[in-house]
């Protein structure tokens, strides 16, 4: 650590006592802004400890929805992001007026919103939910049609998983993980032989075709640290190395590719997170109108995950 990354985070652990803060931080920010957070988890995880904390600032080290969903868990928080520009192209790629039109086509639908989504598509939304718990929580609506929106990928691997319902499919992606190709994984398998190859749902089928196992980012790092292995072949946003290796100092992780980054992630740094402390200006401000509409499908989701 360099002694000026030391200073500013002695200063942002002075900053968030003084301001009854919490810094809460994605697996996919960058190693030193881990390294400072007091919580680091997946979307799931964040938005359940969002509501948990006792601090009345939540610092949010993620992107644009993270912030909006911990909001309206905790509208009585406040909730600051480092950026405010971090956002996830994922999150806007569903239309609001198709989902309507979609209600009128199918009966006895519900409509499954992913978290990684915006304040407004959740609003028309039943239940949202996570890749660690879209499967259980699909699995226990009643509802013969799911209409899964943003992320087509992660709705066709929870389709494959439950043939029983009818899926509707939405055109949105991760470019992140949609970009982590075959081809990608192939050639990191036939360089690593011995290598468990560990995917994330947001991958395309023919990559997850490939996983000795398939999970949510918390789910890889957990399957890494309970296994034997030596060796992995990590397919998911390249910031997940930092928890697999502080957890597994003996064992070895090897991308599929080299272009496994979130630049939206990337955003968030030591100097915004230290500035949104100083300055608390980056307030994330939602209606009380999408608060009391879009907070019914986390508050859901929260009570079917449990």
């Amino acid at each position: 650590m360099d002694a000026k990354s030391d200073e500013i985070k002695k200063e942002i652990n002075r900053l968030k006592k003084e301001k009854d803060a919490v810094i809460l931080a994605h697996y996919y920010v960058a190693n030193e802004v881990q390294d400072i957070a007091d919580f680091i988890g997946d979307s799931y995880f964040l938005a359940q400890k969002a509501t948990e904390v006792p601090q009345q600032t939540i610092v949010f080290c993620g992107v644009s929805f993270m912030g909006e969903s911990a909001k309206m868990l905790n509208p009585d928080k406040k909730v600051i992001m480092p950026d405010m520009l971090a956002n996830c192209p994922m999150a806007h790629m569903a239309d609001a007026d198709y989902i309507e039109k979609i209600r009128q086509e199918y009966d006895d639908l519900a409509v499954v919103c992913y978290i990684n989504s915006t304040a407004e598509l959740k609003k028309h939304s039943d239940v949202c939910v996570t890749s660690s718990n879209a499967l259980k929580i699909v699995r226990a609506l009643p509802n013969k049609n799911i209409f899964f929106i943003p992320d087509e990928n992660l709705g066709r691997y929870i389709a494959s998983l439950v043939p029983e319902k009818n899926f509707i499919f939405n055109d949105g992606f991760c470019h992140v993980h949609k970009d982590i190709t075959k081809e990608n994984v192939l050639k990191a398998m036939a360089e690593h032989p011995n290598a468990r190859v560990l995917v994330h749902p947001e991958c395309t089928l023919n990559v997850l075709e490939l996983a000795d196992y398939i999970g949510s980012t918390s789910g890889i790092i957990d399957y890494a640290s309970g296994c034997d292995a030596s060796e992995y072949i990590i397919c998911t946003e390249s910031g997940v190395l930092y928890e697999l290796t502080m957890k597994n100092p003996d064992k070895h992780f090897y991308l599929a590719s080299s272009d496994q980054l979130c630049p939206n992630m990337k955003k968030v740094t030591l100097e915004k997170v230290r500035d949104a402390l100083i300055n608390e200006a980056n307030v994330v401000n939602v209606s009380n109108d999408v608060i009391s509409r879009a907070s019914l499908p986390l508050t859901r989701m929260l009570e079917l995950a449990r």
